[in-house]
Parts: structure tokens; C-alpha cells; sequence
């Protein structure tokens, strides 16, 4: 059976933006393998972040890989920006793609901009087969625990059949959850096969980051390796 490598992915819309580079170096100092920074539109979601200006900033202030999350309506559009601005993993979302070949078609400028990795995202309501005849062609796929749009949401424990699926149907890439996770939900997500667990306000919030780090690394260690797949017949 294949293991996967736990990462621990803070997000950084949970940190204080005036002072970002500090956070940032804690999260970094405390063992962060990722740093996950939250890109939404006002339009896709009804919230608005940051733009390439500020990714590539934190890009300049970070030593770990940045892992960017598009909530944006046209990704296409916007790839070639983020690239630039330091983006190692790039995740759009499945929802704002028609049909097939426009998943395609974004999938492949990602990997012309020069992407390390690409991922694809699902909301809570979206079905995880909208998936299915991609999953050869992403390192990764995000399924999202919460609504997106807003940090600070409680956890959706009906979403974990989603990894699941994906895992037992052979899906070998990275899967991602993003939406409270913390020290009840983080092990039940990595058990049911995620290993790149996003984290906000849990980690940013407690009073000993490296030890909220260093406990949900274990946490996520320990559950994926006693997972046990679904025989197939």
C-alpha cells in the first residue's frame, strides 16, 4: 500500500495581516510544511482577499512551499500571475468549470505557467465523481470541509466520504481538507486518507504553535497509517 507524506498546511487567512511576516515565521519555525493562503474573488465566494501583489510578498517572506487556493471564477485567466507570484500548489475549483473540457483546459494552462503542482477543489455539495476522469491528471485534490468563503466554520463530517472514495478508488495524489480542522476532526480526516491537512485558527490561535503543530502532525501520522482501504472485488 502506497503512504503518503503528512503535511501540515497552516492558513494564513486565520493570521494577523499586519504582521504577516512574523506569523509567518513562527508557523515556519514551528514545522509548517506548506503555507496555505486563501485567494476568493467577491464573486465565486462573497468574500475578497488577496491578489498577486500579496502572494508574491508572503512568497518573499516564506521559506516553505505556498500552497494557493483559488476561489476565483476564471483561473485560467489568473494562472500565469500566480505562478509568477511564487505559487507551488495551484488549486482551482471544479464548480466554476462548464464541462469537462474546460476542467481540462485549466488544468493544462496551469501546467503551461509552470506549476509545481495542481489541484482541484470541491465544495461540500458538489458530488466527489465531478471528479472521476481527472484524477490522472492532478497532484492534487482539496476537498473542502467547510463552505467556502470564510474562516472559522465548523466541520462537515459528511464530506470524509469523499476522501474515502477517492483513496479506495486508487487516487494516489495528495488529497487536501480545508474547514476546522483541529484536534477532534484533523484525525478523522487523515484516517479516512487525507494527508495534506489545512488548519487556521486552530494553529494561529493556540497558545503553543509548535506543539499544535508537532501534536497534529502525529495525530495525522498515526490515523493514515492505521487506515485500512476498502477491499475491492
Amino acid at each position: 500500500m502506497k503512504t503518503y507524506p503528512t503535511i501540515i498546511s497552516p492558513s494564513l487567512l486565520s493570521a494577523d495581516f499586519a504582521r504577516l511576516a512574523e506569523d509567518i515565521a513562527r508557523v515556519e519555525s514551528a514545522g509548517a510544511d506548506w503555507l496555505h493562503v486563501d485567494v476568493m474573488d467577491a464573486h465565486f465566494v462573497p468574500n475578497l482577499t488577496i491578489g498577486p501583489p500579496v502572494v508574491k510578498s508572503i512568497f518573499g517572506a516564506a521559506k516553505v512551499p505556498l500552497d494557493v487556493h483559488l476561489m476565483i471564477t476564471d483561473p485560467k485567466q489568473h494562472a500565469e500571475a500566480f505562478a509568477k507570484a511564487g505559487a507551488h500548489v495551484l488549486t482551482f475549483h471544479r464548480e466554476v468549470c462548464a464541462s469537462p473540457d474546460e476542467v481540462r483546459e485549466t488544468i493544462g494552462r496551469f501546467r503551461e505557467v509552470g506549476v509545481d503542482q495542481v489541484g482541484i477543489a470541491l465544495n461540500p455539495a458538489t458530488a466527489v465523481e465531478t471528479v472521476a476522469d481527472f484524477l490522472g491528471e492532478v497532484d492534487l485534490v482539496l476537498v473542502m470541509s467547510v463552505v467556502p468563503g470564510f474562516g472559522g466554520q465548523s466541520f462537515m463530517p459528511e464530506v470524509l466520504d469523499k476522501v474515502t472514495w477517492l483513496r479506495d478508488e486508487g487516487y494516489e495524489g495528495s488529497i487536501e481538507m480545508d474547514g476546522g480542522l483541529n484536534y477532534e476532526t484533523l484525525p478523522l480526516c487523515a484516517a479516512a486518507g487525507a494527508n495534506c491537512l489545512v488548519a487556521g485558527s486552530a494553529i494561529f490561535g493556540a497558545k503553543d504553535i509548535p506543539k499544535t503543530i508537532g501534536d497534529f502532525r502525529r495525530l495525522g501520522e498515526s490515523a493514515l497509517a492505521e487506515r485500512t482501504p476498502r477491499e475491492v472485488s
